[in-house]
Formats: structure tokens, sequence, C-alpha cells
């Protein structure tokens, strides 16, 4: 990044936090726009962010839409949005789309997500699942019709089955620990990218299981049960909370959010101040939206990323290979690829 680009993002960061009257004339004489499209998962939190930032400066419109992860993506690396919110990190397919088409990136996480597994209120059988029993219900090879396939014991009544749908990262996300690279989830589930229809879907049903975001289940928990994971190395049920998704003991369903900022559309006045105050404020957006908030230490990381032009991803290497692992030990300059 220029020089006078890293100068103006440091007035912008220093003129968010004075609070002083100088701001207030600023704030309402900046205009512009901010267009955001992606993932459903972190939808209420860019949501909430646009909704504080609208607030602070009246003249910026600010558009979150939702067509999921990879929908974002497909409209970010050709330069058609500002920001893209993911539940995954971006993958090596679409790194080198941007790279085609010009467009830098800061790759930003903002909280992290229990991707939590829900029952009717009324299911009075399922108490817990291991990966195995998952893979049962949820993949083409398992495709377990009745419950009683599942598990000895349990009803023999037909499996309603609710999904995010295949441009979710929640779907990649999901796939990708359940069924693996060279698996498949089965093709007869209900899937939709609004995770409310799927609130609406496993609600209506005492035979439906369905998956999402952890904040759609804190939003929807008197109509819905949530149900313990057997972590694979404890070998003990653990349910999605703000502790145990922190600790990492919710897995291997835990997971950080990110948003993507065009490095362009950062040299804007309009974005570099939604970018602030967004990451100023991610720790209390994300608790307020139902999600984790990350180390403290993150968001300083992140901050200096925007401050000091540092473009590129953290997931994969230099040959395209994904990097998966702890969001404090990925998200360093050692490890960033551009």
């Amino acid at each position: 990044m220029k020089r006078e680009s890293i100068f103006h993002l440091m007035i912008a960061l220093v003129a968010i936090t004075l609070g002083s009257r100088s701001v207030s004339a600023q704030n309402s004489g900046l205009l512009g726009r901010v267009e955001i499209d992606g993932s459903s998962t972190v939808y209420p939190i860019s949501e909430a962010a646009a909704s504080g930032f609208t607030r602070a400066f009246p003249k910026v419109k600010v558009n979150v839409g939702v067509s999921g992860t990879g929908g974002g993506f497909k409209r970010f690396t050709v330069g058609q949005t500002d920001i893209s919110d993911a539940s995954r990190p971006i993958k090596a397919t679409e790194f080198e789309a941007a790279k085609d088409a010009g467009v830098d990136f800061f790759e930003l996480p903002v909280a992290y997500d229990g991707l939590t597994l829900v029952v009717h209120k009324g299911n009075n059988w399922v108490d817990h699942l291991t990966i195995d029993e998952i893979k049962k219900i949820f993949t083409s090879s398992g495709a377990a019709k009745t419950w009683a396939e599942v598990r000895q014991g349990w009803p023999n009544n037909p499996i309603q089955i609710f999904a995010p749908g295949t441009d979710s990262g929640t779907f990649d996300y999901f796939k990708e620990v359940v069924a693996g690279d060279d698996g498949s989830l089965r093709s007869d589930m209900s899937t939709s990218e609004d995770d409310n229809v799927l609130v609406t879907g496993v609600s209506g049903s005492p035979n439906a299981i369905g998956f999402f975001g952890v904040a759609y289940y804190e939003e929807n928990k008197d109509k819905l049960k949530s149900v313990a994971i057997v972590n694979p190395e404890l070998k003990e049920p653990v349910l999605p909370t703000a502790a145990t998704i922190e600790k990492g003991t919710y897995a291997p369903f835990s997971r950080p959010l990110f948003i993507y900022i065009n490095a362009r559309s950062f040299r804007r006045p309009e974005v570099r101040q939604f970018v602030a105050y967004y990451l100023k404020n991610a720790a209390d957006l994300a608790t307020q939206t139902g999600y984790v908030p990350l180390p403290k230490s993150v968001y300083a990381e992140a901050m200096n990323h925007c401050r000091q032009g540092k473009t590129g991803t953290h997931y994969l290497t230099k040959d395209m290979e994904k990097r998966s692992g702890a969001v404090t030990e990925i998200y360093t300059t050692e490890t960033l690829v551009n």
C-alpha cells in the first residue's frame, strides 16, 4: 500500500477514537456507500456493525447482502463488492480468481463460531451425537432413512434433514469435517442460504435435524434444542457455548469467521472508516450477536494488517495447499501469502 494511503488510514483510525466536536462535524460530512455480501453466518455481525456505523455516519449507506460465502466470493473476486463476509477462509480457486482480476485484499478474522446441530424442541431421544453417527445421517455413504438406523433404540421415524445451501461456507466447513475431501453429503436434504428457513424447517417437525451458526440457535433456543457433540479426543459430549467454543473443546465444529476487504476499496474514506469501526467494536459486536470474541491480540494484528498494507491470506501455503490450525497460530505475518 502506498505511503499516502497508510497516512490516510492513520488519520481515520485516530479520528474515530476522538469523539470530539470536530469529529462530529466530519461524521456528518462523510459520504459514500459500502457494499458487503457473503456469509449468512457472518451477516448478523456485519449488519450490527452497519447499524452502529450509520448512526455515527448517517450519510454513508452500508448495504449488507446474504448470498453465502461462496456467492459472496464470486462477486468479491471480480471487484463487485467492497467487503466479503466469510464463514471459512478463502479457497485456492477464489484466491487465484482474485489475483487474475487484480483484486488484492485484507483478510480479517472477526469472531469465533460453533457450527451447531439442532433438533426439534420435542425430540426426546437425541441426547448427543458422535461423528460416526453424524456421518450416518448426513453423508451419501451413510444416508440413514430413519432414526433407528442411526442408533439402536431410537424410534423408527423418518429423518428430515435441513442444511445450508452449497454456496454457504457453513456447508463447505461441515462437508470437510464430516465427509472429507473425497466424500459427499447426501443430495436429498432440504437446503437454503437463509438460515431462518432452516430454523423454521427444524422447528416444524419432531423428526428434523439441521445445522447452522450458533447465533441462529441462540436466537431460536425457545423452539430448538442444540445437540452435544462427542469431542473425538476427550470422548465426551460437549455443547456449543461461549466457553467451549473459545477453548476449542467444542470440536471439531469450532471455527473463526472473517471479513475480506478489497484493498482498492479501502482507499476510499468511507470504507476505511467502516473497517476501523468494525475492528474497534468487533468483540462487542460478536458478543451482541451470539458469537464469541477473538483474543485481543488477533484484533490488534488485524488492525496492523490494514495500517501496514499487509494483503493476502494466511490459510493457504505458497503451493496453494490449505493451512489449518488455531487462529492465534495461523494469523501471523510469517504465514501471510500474497
